[in-house]
C-alpha cells in the first residue's frame, strides 16, 4: 500500500511499512466507520432518533464554528480595536452612543454589538441598553487576551492562503517570522516602537498566563534557587518570586535581552535573589548552581535537532537530582488538541521554526537527552500550557 504523505529521497510516494494484525484491524474498523458517518442516509437517521439526535446537533455545531470561525476572532478583533469593552462596561449604553465612541454608523454600531452578543461579549439588558455579557466581563479586564486578539492580525495574513504558506520555503519570511525576530522586536529603531511595545505588552501578559498555570499544579516549595533560560524580561520569574520571595533566581539569556531585562528586576526583587547570565543557549554552557531549570514556551519554537541539543546541554549542566521544567502547550493534549496542532501546529509553521510536541515526545526527547526520569503535570487550562519535570 502507498501511503500519500510519505516520500522517498526523490519525492515519489514510499510504500508503508508492512502492517500488524492489529493495524490492519484499526484501519478497516475505522474506513467503515468514516463511509458510516459520511452516509446522507445515516445523518439523517441520526437527526431522528432522541438519543442521538443531541450528539448530530453538536457535531453539526461544531462544524460549523470551523467553517465560519475566522468571522467569529474578527468580531473579538473589532470589539476589542473600538474599544467596545470598555464602554460596555459602563453601561447600559445605547447604540446611538456606541456609534459615536467607535465612529461607525448607528446601524453598524448595531451590527457589532449584535455580532458581540452572540459571542456572549455583549448583553442587551434592557431595549436598547447594552452592557457587557459574561464573557465580556472576563475580556474587559484580560489585557493579555486582548493582546492576543489583536497580534493575529499577523497569522491571518500569513494563512490567506494556507496551501501556499505549506509548500513554501519555511525560511522565506512570513509576518510572524518578521515580528518574532527576536532582537529586532526587543531592540526596533523609532519607527518600530509600536511593534515593540506590543511585543513587551504580549510577551508578559502570556507569560504572566503560563506562570500562573506552572504555579497552580507544581510547588517549588523544595527548590531554593531556580534558572530560567531563554527566560527574555523576567516575566516568569517575576511571577514565581511573588509566592517564593526567598527563592535565589537566575535569568540567561542574548546579552543584549539580558542587558535590558536585568535591572528592572533587580530594582524589584532585590540584587541578592536575581542574577543575570548573557549567552547563548545552543552555543554556550548553561549555568550551573541552581537546583532546577526552567524553559518557559522554549522547545516549541525549535525544530527537532535544536530542541535535541539545547535539552542535551541543560542535561550537561545538572548533577544527578536536579531537574528541569518545560512548560508550554502540547499536542495531543486531552481537552486541548485543536489548540496543540491545529492552532500552534500552523502557528509555529507559520513563524518558520518549531512545533508543538506530545508530552510523550517531549519526555523521549528529554530521556534520549539523558534524563533519568519524566513526569506529566496537567496545568488546570491545558490550552495555555502543560508541565513536563525532568529529574538529572
Amino acid at each position: 500500500m502507498l501511503m500519500p504523505d510519505e516520500s522517498s529521497p526523490d519525492g515519489s510516494p514510499r510504500a508503508s511499512p508492512p502492517r500488524s494484525r492489529r493495524e490492519r484491524w484499526r484501519i478497516g474498523y475505522i474506513a467503515r466507520r468514516n463511509a458510516i458517518f459520511g452516509s446522507n442516509a445515516f445523518q439523517y437517521w441520526c437527526a431522528r432518533l432522541p438519543f442521538i439526535r443531541g450528539v448530530a446537533k453538536r457535531r453539526a455545531t461544531q462544524m460549523m464554528d470551523h467553517i465560519v470561525g475566522f468571522t467569529y476572532s474578527q468580531v473579538l478583533k473589532a470589539v476589542v480595536e473600538t474599544e467596545l469593552l470598555d464602554l460596555l462596561a459602563n453601561g447600559p449604553i445605547t447604540a446611538n452612543e456606541v456609534a459615536h465612541y467607535t465612529k461607525l454608523s448607528e446601524d453598524a454600531a448595531l451590527a457589532l454589538l449584535r455580532a458581540a452578543r452572540a459571542l456572549d461579549l455583549s448583553e442587551e439588558v434592557v431595549e436598547d441598553g447594552w452592557m457587557l455579557g459574561q464573557q465580556g466581563a472576563v475580556l474587559v479586564a484580560d489585557e493579555g487576551t486582548q493582546a492576543m486578539i489583536q497580534h493575529h492580525r499577523l497569522l491571518y495574513r500569513d494563512l490567506l492562503e494556507p496551501l501556499e504558506l505549506l509548500r513554501g520555503d519555511r525560511r522565506e519570511p512570513t509576518e510572524l517570522s518578521r515580528y518574532w525576530s527576536y532582537a529586532g522586536a526587543l531592540h526596533g529603531a523609532a519607527e518600530r516602537g509600536r511593534e515593540t511595545a506590543e511585543y513587551s505588552r504580549l510577551m508578559a501578559a502570556s507569560q504572566r498566563y503560563v506562570a500562573d498555570q506552572v504555579l497552580a499544579a507544581f510547588s517549588f516549595s523544595k527548590t531554593q534557587s531556580l534558572l530560567d533560560v531563554g527566560g527574555g524580561h523576567g516575566a516568569f520569574l517575576r511571577r514565581v518570586s511573588e509566592d517564593y520571595p526567598a527563592m535565589r533566581l537566575g535569568l540567561f539569556d542574548l546579552p543584549e535581552v539580558v542587558k535590558t531585562g536585568l535591572d528592572p528586576l533587580a530594582s524589584d526583587l532585590g540584587d541578592t535573589l536575581i542574577e543575570g547570565h548573557p549567552g547563548n543557549f545552543f552555543e554556550d554552557a548553561i549555568p550551573q548552581g541552581y537546583d532546577m531549570v526552567s524553559l518557559v514556551r522554549i522547545l516549541h519554537d525549535h525544530d527537532d535537532g535544536p530542541a535535541a541539543s539545547l535539552l542535551r546541554n541543560i542535561r550537561a549542566s545538572l548533577k544527578p537530582g536536579q531537574r528541569l521544567l518545560i512548560a508550554e502547550p502540547m499536542a495531543r493534549n486531552p481537552g486541548a488538541e485543536a489548540m496543540g496542532e491545529a492552532f500552534f501546529g500552523f502557528y509555529l509553521w507559520a513563524m518558520g521554526s518549531g512545533r508543538a510536541r506530545s508530552p510523550a515526545e517531549i519526555k523521549a526527547m528529554l530521556h534520549e537527552a539523558g534524563f533519568a526520569r519524566t513526569r506529566l503535570i496537567a496545568g488546570p487550562q491545558p490550552v495555555i500550557a502543560s508541565m513536563v519535570v525532568a529529574t538529572a
